[in-house]
């Protein structure tokens, strides 16, 4: 049986022809990983459709001794900047001219300029600040991803800030919206830094990162490369090999 057309969420018109704007929260584990995915899709997308994406990427780390391994770092680039480092990597390779801000948003760069934020945060309280912030601005993305991860479990969801008043399209909740708890202060953040490839192994799976981007990624080609998702995201676990989509708000 085929689905229905009614449960789908389609990319609005307004992101043909064009290139579409991406801000990157995070570039260490689930972000560096989505950075050399998205400079893939770029390439796809230029095939493809009458689209293209420009990136920028923000964050305040620099790669260390436990990055590597998990991460797409080596150990020429210890002491770096992670942000700037693997966008001048991309960019040499790919001919892109994409941007790193060595800082956090949204105190380092605003939040509201880019057609899709994606944020690969370690912290409850990060992704609260970057939704206050969000939430302070008139205009805002159209489009907000998010990935989380444990040890072996972790989830990628997709939403659209500030359309609740937009009947032509079926507004998706954000990760504030459909997480409420993460709205909650006195939750304490884990974010811990290890201190070597061995400790950052046994906090997390060593591809726990690439297969949750990989995921969120393949949404992303078919939201905009195809035009339309079926579903808003999934939970997946190594551990058990599952993978649970997240289902796309009913249509009224």
């Amino acid at each position: 049986m085929q689905p229905d057309h009614k449960d789908r969420h389609y990319l609005p018109a307004a992101f043909d022809n064009r290139t579409i704007r991406i801000l990157l929260a995070g570039c260490g584990g689930n972000g560096a990983q989505m950075l050399m995915g998205l400079a893939s899709l770029d390439t796809a997308l230029r095939a493809i459709s009458s689209r293209s994406l420009h990136v920028t990427v923000v964050d305040d780390d620099t790669v260390s001794e436990a990055n590597l391994g998990r991460q797409p770092f080596y150990r020429c680039d210890l002491g770096n900047s992670k942000a700037r480092t693997l966008t001048e990597r991309i960019n040499l390779a790919h001919g892109l001219s994409w941007e790193a801000v060595h800082g956090r948003a949204p105190g380092a760069i605003g939040v509201e300029d880019a057609d899709m934020l994606i944020t690969c945060v370690d912290t409850a309280s990060a992704r609260r600040t970057i939704g206050s912030a969000l939430g302070a601005r008139k205009s805002m993305p159209s489009y907000w991803m998010d990935l989380g991860n444990r040890a072996t479990d972790g989830q990628y969801l997709i939403g659209c800030p500030g359309r609740a008043n937009d009947k032509a399209v079926r507004r998706l909740p954000t990760v504030l919206e459909y997480f409420p708890e993460l709205a909650d202060e006195s939750l304490a953040d884990d974010n811990a830094p290890s201190c070597s490839v061995a400790e950052a192994l046994e906090r997390q799976s060593l591809f726990v990162n690439r297969v949750l981007a990989s995921h969120a990624l393949a949404l992303l080609f078919d939201l905009l490369g195809r035009g339309s998702i079926g579903h808003a995201g999934a939970f997946l676990n190594l551990a058990s090999g599952q993978a649970v989509p997240i289902p796309l708000p009913r249509s009224d």
